[in-house]
């Protein structure tokens, strides 16, 4: 499982998150060493003090451990004296130990010391001190309360959030347009020209995206000189071979057998000249609409040229309906069913169905003819690859390119295979929704 993600945003947002995180970590650090400990240690100095104070004449005596003087001291100073059963009815048992608070009493006091920290409404100290193990000495650090914590945790918490969300936004702002690049060259790929990319963004992906328009734009014209060629070619041939076929006509019927081969070679190369056109022409520019594979599959079985050869169907019952260009997909179907009967002799089987888990439909085609080579498969997708190279036929070699051409155009997927018991089996897939370009 790859856990690094691959998209430049996925990289940028780890890597400024990353940096936020080393950011952060120093800078506990730092305020732990250079701000908490030297006020740590000078809360402890200052405390180690006010207990020297306590026992300042206990060598001598022990007046001021008397309760009377403790409640004297209360008042004057707020510092609580208790014998060990007296401390843990008054907060002793809440308090937290600190070890390193009491290494640091002890050195301060010159013997062994505890020092315990009570966070309740008031933050307070208890010591236990060498001069006098069997009390506690209580000690209220007034202005410092748990709320003063909670509320410089809220404030780390807010920072941090702030910056890895100002990182994304960074990150975001900085890959949106080669997310746009993306989307676009995706279409190009497609034959479809996209408008003119708005050139936004850093130095380098406004020259990218510039180099990009100027690109998207030369393929465009060159596109549209391709049609306006093909286009003027195929009007300068049926000129001429509409020619031939009436001079051929005119022939004597000792010659019908000269007649019908030209007229065969003519039709031959009108149909041809028809594949060169529907390949070249632009589907895109027909609207999507929702509709049923079956429903296009009942219109060409009823079709009576189709009805030479028995066609055994298979149709899915309650097929989702996916958004399709009519007329394209009707072509799909022309030229699937016309390559199984040109290369069959014997049935023709179509089905339909629908995997739930890829969320798309699909329509199969399968004859009974001798299949194509392995090696092979592939190039029967690209243009010009002739039939009878694969399965001994002639032809322009556009029926399966323009089928694909089609299929990409809405977003689907063509896959070729030979049947086990013989024949050529080809699936389309389309998806139950049309997929967004941005």
């Amino acid at each position: 499982m790859r856990l690094l993600p691959r998209s430049a945003f996925g990289q940028t947002v780890l890597l400024i998150g990353l940096l936020l995180l080393i950011n952060q970590l120093v800078s506990y650090v730092t305020v732990a060493f250079h701000v908490i400990k030297p006020t740590a240690q000078q809360i402890n100095h200052l405390i180690a003090k006010q207990i020297k104070v306590v026992f300042i004449d206990h060598d001598q005596a022990e007046p001021l451990l008397t309760e009377a003087m403790a409640r004297r001291f209360q008042d004057a100073t707020d510092i609580e004296v208790y014998p060990d059963a007296l401390a843990l009815e008054h907060g002793l048992q809440q308090a937290r130990f600190y070890q390193f608070m009491s290494t640091a009493m002890s050195e301060e006091l010159g013997g062994p010391a505890e020092v315990r920290i009570e966070q309740g409404q008031q933050l307070a100290f208890w010591v236990r001190a060498p001069q006098a193990p069997d009390f506690w000495i209580r000690i209220p650090l007034s202005g410092l309360d748990e709320s003063s914590f909670s509320l410089l945790t809220f404030y780390l918490l807010m920072i941090g959030v702030l910056s890895v969300a100002g990182g994304w936004w960074f990150a975001r702002t900085l890959n949106r347009p080669l997310k746009s690049l993306q989307q676009a060259a995706l279409r190009v790929g497609r034959g479809e020209i996209p408008e003119p990319l708005a050139e936004k963004g850093s130095s380098e992906i406004r020259a990218v995206t510039r180099a990009f328009n100027q690109m998207a734009t030369g393929i465009k014209h060159l596109e549209q000189d391709r049609a306006l060629l093909m286009a003027g070619v195929s009007h300068d041939l049926r000129t001429p071979l509409t020619r031939i076929r009436l001079a051929s006509e005119m022939l004597p019927e000792q010659d019908a057998w000269i007649r019908d081969g030209i007229i065969n070679d003519i039709e031959d190369m009108n149909a041809i000249i028809d594949q060169f056109m529907d390949y070249i022409r632009h589907h895109k520019d027909e609207a999507l609409q929702s509709l049923c594979l079956n429903d296009l599959i009942d219109e060409l079985l009823e079709s009576e040229h189709l009805q030479q050869r028995q066609l055994l169907h298979e149709l899915a019952a309650d097929l989702p309906k996916v958004p399709l260009r009519r007329i394209a997909m009707k072509r799909v179907l022309n030229n699937l069913l016309e390559n199984a009967l040109r290369y069959s002799t014997g049935d023709i089987e179509i089905s339909t169905g629908f995997e739930r888990g890829r969320r798309m439909v699909y329509l199969q085609v399968r004859d009974h003819g001798p299949g194509i080579p392995e090696a092979s498969m592939k190039a029967m997708l690209e243009p010009f690859t002739q039939g009878d190279i694969a399965r001994g036929s002639g032809g322009s070699g556009l029926g399966l390119a323009i089928i694909k051409k089609i299929i990409d155009m809405h977003h689907g997927e063509i896959t070729l295979h030979n049947h086990a018991h013989g024949g050529l089996v080809v699936r389309v897939y389309l998806p139950l929704k049309a997929k967004a370009v941005n």
